[in-house]
């Protein structure tokens, strides 16, 4: 089926053939008075299959020339044509998409006359700047029933899909906050309850701390937790009683990453999720919905910042790492609306 090359089109005059591509796989856009306009991923598509022939300024052009023309034009055109062919190769209809992200994916057997598309699809490499609040950006614009998905092509050409959403996760348990302030006193970079009844009633109110015989021991971020709610004074080994301000500071100080750990504890807790540390598991904490005498946790929580970011192979051992110990990734950031949870899991479309 021959086609001709005008600046980022390929335009298939003859309208007869344009109908019968347009019809068997809803490839291209139909012109006016017939014919039909197909996008460079597409016609790239189409001609590495045979399916249809290019030419350009009266010569006709083959895969190879039309492959390296549209990387010409387009930006990261291998990625997107890479993860477009893939798709189309398994049955998907697939129509290209020039604004914030680059694929519209209808579920097999549907078309853009019939349905919306299932899934909107973002190809990147995995070794493409990684910017979060890209990702909440997206879900801001999303209608509900479609699915955001990253499709991240590495260096051998294989892609891995995420499927990317909202974290909302919904406790189930009572949390509260002792009536009665408690003392800690702070030894190296952790706080050390000694009466046991404050013990006991930390422990009670929100599994706060861990037990180390009858006394309990805190972390900076739990007692800056509960200093911040007035249910703890922390005793410097000085003697002197820590105001929240210094308690942060020393935080900040003394442990890496401290101010977005800080703030994504400060958040889950408010929401009256239990969370510890996730050192076992490789992230900041795990956390609970519901009581862990009762429960494993479901969740293991990451807290990054805009500034600091992240990228896509920590992105795929968090995601593997989590599946792995049957439990939910998710990324904490503080953006415009506070602090904000995404969730990452790997699918096949």
């Amino acid at each position: 089926m021959p086609g001709v090359l005008v600046d980022d089109t390929v335009v298939i005059e003859d309208q007869k053939e344009g109908s019968q591509l347009h019809n068997r796989g809803s490839f291209g856009y139909p012109r006016s008075g017939g014919g039909l306009d197909l996008d460079l991923v597409e016609a790239t598509f189409l001609a590495q299959s045979g399916k249809v022939s290019v030419e350009s300024e009266g010569k006709e052009i083959g895969f190879p020339e039309l492959f390296r023309h549209s990387a010409s034009v387009i930006e990261e055109f291998d990625i997107k044509f890479l993860v477009y062919s893939e798709l189309r190769s398994r049955g998907f209809i697939v129509k290209p998409n020039s604004g914030d992200y680059d694929l519209r994916v209808y579920a097999r057997g549907d078309s853009p006359s019939r349905s919306r598309e299932k899934y909107w699809v973002k190809a990147v490499s995995e070794r493409s700047k990684f910017d979060i609040g890209e990702f909440f950006s997206l879900l801001d614009i999303k209608d509900d029933g479609r699915e955001l998905v990253y499709g991240v092509v590495d260096e051998e050409g294989d892609i891995t899909y995420y499927a990317v959403s909202y974290g909302v996760p919904k406790a189930r348990c009572h949390m509260s906050i002792p009536a009665e302030a408690c003392q800690g006193h702070l030894v190296q970079d952790r706080v050390i309850v000694f009466n046991e009844r404050q013990a006991d009633a930390l422990m009670d109110a929100g599994m706060f701390g861990k037990k180390m015989g009858d006394v309990l021991q805190l972390s900076i971020i739990e007692s800056a937790y509960l200093s911040a709610k007035e249910a703890l004074h922390v005793i410097s080994p000085d003697g002197v009683t820590l105001d929240l301000k210094e308690l942060l500071r020393f935080g900040e100080e003394h442990q890496d990453e401290f101010a977005v750990r800080k703030d994504a504890y400060f958040h889950l807790r408010d929401q009256g999720l239990i969370v510890k540390t996730g050192f076992k598991y490789g992230t900041h904490f795990r956390m609970y919905e519901e009581d862990p005498d009762k429960c494993h946790a479901r969740y293991l929580v990451h807290a990054t910042s805009a500034e600091k970011g992240t990228s896509w192979p920590e992105i795929s051992r968090a995601v593997r790492l989590a599946h792995g110990v049957k439990k939910e990734i998710l990324f904490s950031m503080v953006g415009a609306k506070g602090v904000e949870l995404l969730g990452f899991r790997r699918i096949r479309p």
